[in-house]
């Protein structure tokens, strides 16, 4: 079938590419899995099908600079407002290793909650001082909405690249 309608190959992989990143753009909005590696992953996908070509190469560089920065955009973010609000960077480190321990212990929500919850703990015995703990914690949750309103665009961004080199 596919030698008689070589277009309906086209449509479909185009299809699927696209289902598969708007999966992963969900999936930056609710935090279930990491959504600017899914579209990479989708991106490398219809490349290694359908072909990468000049223009291929070029956007799926541009894709996977985006996906490489969006993976750490969040660490750095979270870590530089807690740090703005008074934590020291030694104490965001404490709590940014908590977060990726969180993630294993209770993925989606697990990370996050353990990265708070461990600059609270830290930053109260650090100053006994439960307001200026909930500021430092306050300040990384800020970080963490600016994130993900980035790492959102940034996957827009990769999802128009993809766009022109898959129909231009």
């Amino acid at each position: 079938m596919s030698d008689w309608f070589p277009w309906l190959n086209d449509i479909l992989l185009k299809g699927l590419t696209l289902t598969v990143m708007l999966i992963g753009l969900l999936g930056l909005v609710v935090p279930i899995m990491p959504g600017l590696v899914i579209i990479w992953v989708a991106a490398l996908g219809y490349g290694l099908f359908a072909g990468f070509g000049t223009l291929g190469w070029v956007m799926f560089a541009l894709i996977t600079v985006l996906m490489i920065v969006g993976s750490v955009v969040d660490n750095i973010l979270m870590g530089a407002k807690a740090h703005e609000s008074g934590a020291p960077w030694w104490v965001v480190l404490v709590a940014l290793a908590a977060g990726i321990l969180g993630n294993f212990a209770l993925p989606i929500i697990g990370g996050l909650v353990a990265a708070l919850l461990a600059l609270f703990l830290v930053e109260y015995i650090r100053r006994k001082n439960a307001k200026e703990a909930l500021k430092s914690m306050k300040g990384m949750l800020i970080g963490c909405g600016w994130a993900f309103v980035i790492r959102f665009i940034m996957g827009l961004f990769m999802i128009g690249f993809w766009l022109i080199w898959a129909f231009v």
